[in-house]
């Protein structure tokens, strides 16, 4: 059993939970209007989306003691174009507040980062204040994806979705994703490889699609290499919760668009 399986596992008994406790509309959040797809596509830059993740399965804890507003702030006043913030708990003690928090300081949009099953994950991702939720083809069957991906869209929200290999940068064009992320990690080894995103890169359409390329981002030339390959933004995790100077890892990770 992979460590997804095992996510996922939990994820069916926290939505049976949500259904029996949650109403949609009853989270009373900030609000911002802001689609990450058109800012990124304009920007002169690659657009970093900064992650708030407090520990993982692969790595453990990471930055427990971090205060999510406070890091939202600093992740704004850096340039961040948008903030992923991680809301599960088992896995990666993140929680929905979290989220909350970070939506109340920050005007640019927030990805609710977790394991997306149902509908009313969803929900509460909007009530929270995401402008963005994340949908992983590995985890559900193409008709349950398409299902969520469409529910979404109907909410006004943006969907990052995500791939790791050919058979599924498929299934992200049979939906017609927008935002396609290309995870440089493979979930059953957790072995990062930049070659991930330049391989899948090139079959989308990259005045149409936006990629966006997660994991293993530390340095300018790993930028500059996704770059090449297609990527308009980057997705940044541990990178940014171990960094000693976030507006030097910012200014690192900054790299003009075009040639």
């Amino acid at each position: 059993m992979t460590i997804l399986d095992k996510i996922l596992i939990e994820k069916e008994k926290e939505v049976a939970a949500l259904k029996a406790d949650y109403q949609p509309g009853t989270l009373q959040t900030k609000k911002v209007n802001a689609s990450l797809y058109k800012q990124f596509m304009e920007a002169d830059y690659i657009s970093i989306i900064a992650e708030m993740k407090r520990a993982s399965p692969s790595k453990g804890l990471i930055n427990d003691g971090i205060n999510p507003a406070q890091q939202g702030q600093i992740y704004q006043s850096c340039g961040a174009g948008a903030i992923s913030v991680l809301t599960d708990e088992p896995f990666f003690q993140g929680t929905m507040k979290d989220l909350q928090a970070v939506r109340e300081v920050v005007d640019v949009p927030i990805l609710n980062k977790d394991f997306m099953i149902d509908e009313i994950q969803i929900d509460r991702a909007k009530d929270a204040g995401a402008n963005v939720i994340l949908l992983i083809a590995a985890a559900l069957p193409l008709k349950r994806l398409d299902e969520l991906y469409q529910y979404a869209k109907k909410q006004g929200l943006d969907i990052l979705f995500e791939v790791h290999n050919e058979e599924e940068m498929k299934v992200a064009k049979t939906i017609g994703a927008e935002i396609i992320g290309i995870n440089n990690r493979d979930l059953k080894t957790f072995h990062v490889d930049l070659a991930t995103t330049e391989r899948l890169a090139d079959q989308v359409n990259p005045d149409e699609v936006l990629l966006i390329s997660e994991s293993g981002m530390k340095e300018k030339k790993d930028v500059e290499r996704v770059k090449r390959a297609g990527a308009k933004g980057i997705l940044v995790g541990e990178t940014m919760m171990r960094s000693a100077d976030l507006k030097e890892t910012f200014d690192i990770l900054r790299v003009p668009l075009g040639e």
